[in-house]
Order: structure tokens, then C-alpha cells, then sequence
């Protein structure tokens, strides 16, 4: 099967878990089965840690390593904007890219959460999807990095997204040695925020997980 549906089913699995995620963990698993080696492994890597847990259990840790450690933000331009202003401009270049593609975002709504720009790649546009994925890579791979070093089941999710995308160019290995060094910017710590939805009528994976 595609890089798209390797990226579909690591974008369901980077939501807030709920209810419904935990009625589809079969569904994800059984599509995940089918996938090429670099991308099933991880994924299946995932859903078989993560099968005897609770909900509970899945949003505790969520809450832990991704609101509470600001180096595994998934919020792709926090790495990237420590200044407010800067960061405004990112998300709205975020936003037109969607907008070409007939996607309308709302204010409340931050469209550079991975899960989102996942989605976008997988079932909207892949051409522009794929390279905001790859325009930010290197906070993609601390990200990797960050989940690895705190021993999170989500890791392999990074590591099947991660082989999803070419390979790193010289200046994004330098751009992620940087990014490595200095971290987000402080006044991110702790970002959380409102994932979009915005693209659930593209899905037959839903992502209506997000939480606002």
C-alpha cells in the first residue's frame, strides 16, 4: 500500500485518543498489516504496545509527552517562531496552502499540527502536503528524537512518518543540529491547542479524535 495511507493511519494515531479511536484500533491495525515493511513495522509497533491499555491510560500519556514536554510539541512551527509575529505568519502560510486546496480553517483552528499536515498530504493534496512535510523535517526529526529519548510508545509513529519523506539534505541535517542545540522557544512551553477538523469530509480514517 501508498505512502498516503502509512501517513492516514500515523495521522489518526497522533490525535487526542478517544472513544472512537479506540473503536478503530482494529480497523488501523488490520490496514497497517498491509502496508510496505519501512512504514508496517512501526505503526503495528504502536497499536501492539498500546493494545491492553485504557483510554485513560493512552490520554494520561498523550497529556505527558506532548502538552507537557515542549520538545515533543507537535505543533511543527513552535520549533521554529519564537517570536508571536513570526509564528502568525507561519501558521497563515499553513492556512493559504490549504486554502489553495479549498480547505477553509478557522481562527481557533492551528494548521501546523502534524496530525493535520499528515492528513493534508495523505488525502487532500499530496504534492503541497509532502513538502510542508519536508519544508520542516528537522523539527520533524527532533520530534523522533525527543519521543525516543523519553521512551514514548509513540517513537515508532515518528519513525513510520520519517520514512515516509526523501532523504535529509545537507542544510536541513544543519538546520536540525541548530534546532537540536537551542530547543522551541520557551514561550511555546506547553503548547496545546485546537487540532483542526477541518479536513474530516476528505477522510475515510476520521480524525474527529482532535480535541478543541
Amino acid at each position: 500500500m501508498t505512502i498516503a495511507t502509512a501517513q492516514m493511519i500515523a495521522s489518526s494515531l497522533l490525535l487526542y485518543p478517544d472513544e472512537e479511536f479506540m473503536a478503530r484500533r482494529k480497523e488501523l491495525e488490520s490496514i497497517a498489516k498491509k502496508l510496505d515493511a519501512p512504514w508496517r513495522q512501526p505503526l503495528l509497533e504502536f497499536l501492539e504496545t498500546t493494545w491492553t491499555m485504557t483510554l485513560a491510560e493512552l490520554q494520561r500519556h498523550y497529556v505527558e509527552i506532548f502538552d507537557m514536554r515542549r520538545r515533543c510539541s507537535l505543533f511543527l512551527t513552535s520549533w521554529t517562531h519564537g517570536d508571536t509575529r513570526n509564528r502568525g505568519m507561519a501558521l497563515i502560510y499553513f492556512k493559504e496552502k490549504y486554502k489553495d486546496a479549498e480547505i477553509v480553517m478557522t481562527d481557533e483552528e492551528l494548521p501546523d499540527h502534524l496530525a493535520v499536515v499528515l492528513e493534508f498530504a495523505a488525502l487532500v493534496d499530496p504534492v503541497e502536503g509532502n513538502l510542508l512535510l519536508g519544508e520542516h523535517r528537522a523539527p520533524i526529526e527532533l520530534i523522533r528524537d525527543a519521543l525516543h529519548a523519553t521512551n514514548s510508545f509513540y517513537a515508532p509513529v515518528l519513525d513510520a512518518i520519517v520514512a515516509t519523506l526523501p532523504p535529509m539534505t545537507p542544510e536541513i541535517e544543519e538546520r536540525a543540529r541548530a534546532l537540536a542545540l537551542s530547543g522551541p522557544p520557551q514561550e511555546f512551553v506547553g503548547l496545546s491547542g485546537a487540532v483542526s477538523v477541518a479536513l474530516e469530509p476528505f477522510a475515510t480514517l476520521s480524525t474527529s479524535g482532535a480535541r478543541t
